[in-house]
Parts: C-alpha cells; sequence; structure tokens
C-alpha cells in the first residue's frame, strides 16, 4: 500500500512525517510513505508574527488543500499548529503517543534572568506566562525552524522552544530549563502528532487508527475542545493542557486578555474530553 504524505518542509515536520510512516510500517511491512512537500504561508513569512498573519492555520492550510484536492492521502502536522475547526471533507485519523508536552528556556534558567532579560519567543502566550514569573522581563520577536533558531540563542540571554522538537532531532542546548506545566502551561496538543485525512476515505481511516495511542487522543480532543470554545483558533494568549488518569481527564488552562495582562488558570476535572475542555474555556471566559 502507498501512501501519499502533505507535509512541511522543515527538518521537524519531515521528522514528523517520517515517523508516522516508521508507525505504519511496523503495523505493515507494505505500508510506503512518499513525502508530499507542500510550502506555507508560515514557512515563507518569516517578517511578521504568527497572530498577525492568520493565527495557527498558517502553518497547515496548504497542506490540508494537498489533501481535499488529491495531490496527497494524508496530511502530517504538529498537534499545536493545528486549528479546532477541521475543514470540510477532512478527518483528524490518527494522534499517535504524545511527546513532552513542556516548554524549554534555552540560554539561561528562571533563576538566571531578571529586570534587563531579554527573552526571544514568538509566543505571546509564553511571554505572558513568562512575564508571571519573573518580573521586568523584556521580549523579542523570533521565527523560525528549530535551528535557525538555536542558532540566534546567543543574541538574547534566552530563548524558548518545545521540548518535543529539540528531542525529536537530538538537540540537547545548554544551559537549558525545562519548566514545568505549573510554570508553563503548554500550547494546545503541543507535542503530539495529527494525522489527517479525507473524512470518505474509511479504508485509509481505518488503517491510520492502527497507530493510534489512546490516552494521547483523549487528552488532545480535551485541549482541542477548549480551543475550539474560545473560537477554534484563538488569538488571545491561551494554553491549556490535559492529562488521563483511566477514569478521570484532569485539564488546565490559562487565558489572558492580551500580552500585557497576568493569565487566568482553571482547573478541571470530569470524563468527557468535550465537555471538559469546553467547561474550562468557559469558566475562563466567564472570569476575564
Amino acid at each position: 500500500m502507498k501512501i501519499r504524505a502533505a507535509t512541511r518542509g522543515s527538518e521537524l515536520a519531515l521528522w514528523q512525517t517520517r515517523h508516522v510512516a516508521a508507525l505504519l510500517s511496523s503495523i505493515d511491512p507494505s505500508i510506503e510513505v512518499e513525502e508530499v512537500v507542500v510550502s506555507t504561508t508560515g514557512d515563507r513569512r518569516l517578517d511578521v508574527a504568527i497572530h498577525e498573519i492568520g493565527g495557527k492555520g498558517v502553518f497547515v492550510k496548504e497542506v490540508q488543500a494537498a489533501v481535499l484536492d488529491g495531490r496527497a492521502d494524508v496530511a502530517v502536522h504538529s498537534g499545536k499548529d493545528l486549528p479546532a475547526m477541521v475543514p470540510d471533507g477532512l478527518v483528524v485519523a490518527a494522534v499517535p503517543t504524545r511527546a513532552d508536552p513542556r516548554d524549554v528556556l534555552i540560554g539561561a534558567g528562571l533563576d538566571s534572568l531578571g529586570p534587563r532579560s531579554v527573552v526571544a519567543t514568538g509566543s505571546v502566550r509564553r511571554r505572558v506566562q513568562l512575564a508571571t514569573l519573573v518580573d521586568g522581563l523584556s521580549f523579542c520577536e523570533l521565527r523560525g525552524n528549530v535551528g535557525s533558531r538555536l542558532a540566534r540563542a546567543h543574541e538574547f540571554d534566552a530563548i524558548v522552544l518545545a521540548a518535543a522538537g529539540l528531542d525529536r532531532l537530538g538537540h540537547d542546548p545548554q544551559p537549558s530549563q525545562r519548566l514545568s506545566i505549573d510554570q508553563m502551561v503548554p500550547q494546545v496538543a503541543q507535542g503530539a502528532l495529527a494525522v489527517e485525512c479525507r473524512a470518505d476515505n474509511t479504508e485509509l481511516h481505518a488503517v491510520l487508527a492502527t497507530i493510534e495511542d489512546r490516552d494521547t487522543r483523549v487528552c488532545f480532543d480535551t485541549e482541542r475542545a477548549f480551543l475550539l470554545e474560545l473560537g477554534g483558533d484563538c488569538s488571545m494568549p491561551a494554553g491549556a493542557h490535559a492529562t488521563w488518569h483511566g477514569d478521570e481527564i484532569a485539564c488546565t488552562g490559562i487565558l489572558s486578555v492580551d500580552e500585557r495582562s497576568v493569565p487566568l488558570r482553571v482547573s478541571e476535572r470530569g470524563h468527557d474530553p468535550a465537555a471538559l475542555g469546553r467547561s474550562v474555556a468557559r469558566a475562563l471566559v466567564g472570569r476575564r
């Protein structure tokens, strides 16, 4: 069986697609995955902040279009890049086992930062949370792939990257500090992968389902329900992280009005992913 997989062309995106290919091959050695590399708006417009050029969708729309128009059979995404609204005709068919969802502070630890320190990150979610951990920080915009951002780390007191990307590419920059979930609530679905296919391709959907991790999917669906309740592609500083403990899901969400406001935090438990994610989001909106 041959599967054409649409993917961005970055080193990390290709790693993710090849990881999915390896998972599928481990289930069925006859499966062959062909990479269909797609250029996205987010990859081309590195000079503009993500929230100014369309939010999360700037890294996935062109990749999804390749599946919808028949150039590819599946699309492989970083979960954190995927808007909560899936386009008509597509379905998230598989969510493999999640990697480390935490954020990493590179170049310094929290204890080394102070009022004159400059931290580079393009994420307003990271900025508002760091500002509550260290008084008087200044922030600079930093975008690009993992390698290009690491190459610029020396220009600032610290930068922030996702642990999953560093681990997947074998980077272990020092000094660095992995921030706990209590310190920094991650982006929705950070560390997870999402594999989409056409909703009417039931045969392929069944094949992809063999690489799904049930625990990860429950948490993925909970966090994305949170995002959907906030509008599907929230431009406000927001994040959520869920864990599943067999018969109960725990979810923590944060939300800030803007980059200068202290983020609100809500933690709840429940049994239904969609209901819990929406409940956490509604509680945060009600406290604004």
